[in-house]
């Protein structure tokens, strides 16, 4: 997976995102917003809840969850132990079947590291 990957991701997500708002009604909108929230700071600071999401997402197996979770833990600013950690739980929870979703999160987990080192020289 190259940088482009990310860059792609983001901005596919983001146009398709556009696309939705153009013709949800108040019921999609609302989903919309309460996926924003329950991802807020709170008692559960906003890391935990990236970490738990990223989880849940490799045990249902959803590629595209799993890399916009992958992108907020970076942002959020989990690290690659913890990040471990909480991936071996999705793949004891989910079994071998999370295998191929566990090695495209590594592989993006690995673009988002290797794209700030070549930032810092």
């Amino acid at each position: 997976m190259s940088e482009n990957t990310i860059k792609k991701f983001r901005e596919e997500r983001e146009k398709l995102n556009q696309i939705v708002m153009k013709y949800s009604g108040t019921n999609i909108k609302r989903f919309y917003g309460l996926d924003s929230q329950v991802y807020a700071e709170g008692a559960l600071p906003k890391r935990t809840k990236e970490l738990l999401g990223l989880v849940a997402s490799l045990v249902l197996r959803c590629d595209d969850c799993i890399k916009y979770h992958i992108i907020r833990c970076d942002a959020e600013g989990v690290t690659s132990d913890e990040l471990d950690e909480a991936l071996a739980i999705g793949l004891v929870v989910g079994g071998s079947i999370t295998i191929p979703h566990l090695r495209r999160a590594l592989q993006a987990w690995d673009e988002l590291k290797e794209a700030k080192k070549s930032e810092k020289h």
